[in-house]
C-alpha cells in the first residue's frame, strides 16, 4: 500500500487550507467523507469529469485536508480531521456546520 505526499499536521497552513476549502465540489468531497468515511477517488453521484475529480482530490490532499492511499488498483480518501484540528482547531467543525446548514435550510 502506497501513500501519496502530503503535508505534516505542523505544515498546515491556514491560507491554503482555505484555498483547498474555496470550492464547492471539493466542499462537498470533504462533507461526504466526514459523514461517510473513507471513500475512492471516484463517489458515486457526482457529476464531475474524472480529470476534474482528481485535479480537486490533489488539491485537498496538498492542503492536507484528506489523506490518498492506493490499495492495489483503486485510490483511496480519508479526511485528516485530528490533523486539522491539532492545528488550526475548530476549523473543520465550523466548516461542517456550515455545510450541515446549507442542506437544512
Amino acid at each position: 500500500m502506497r501513500t501519496l505526499p502530503q503535508p505534516h499536521p505542523e505544515d498546515l497552513d491556514l491560507a491554503t487550507v482555505l484555498h483547498a476549502l474555496g470550492d464547492p465540489v471539493r466542499l462537498e468531497l470533504v462533507r461526504r467523507l466526514a459523514e461517510e468515511g473513507e471513500t475512492t477517488c471516484s463517489p458515486e453521484g457526482l457529476t464531475v469529469p474524472r480529470s476534474t475529480l482528481s485535479n480537486h482530490w490533489r488539491i485537498l490532499r496538498e492542503a492536507g485536508v484528506v489523506a490518498v492511499r492506493s490499495s492495489g488498483r483503486t485510490r483511496l480518501v480519508t479526511l485528516r480531521g485530528d490533523a486539522l484540528d491539532a492545528r488550526l482547531p475548530g476549523l473543520l467543525g465550523a466548516v461542517l456546520a456550515e455545510l450541515a446548514g446549507d442542506r437544512d435550510g
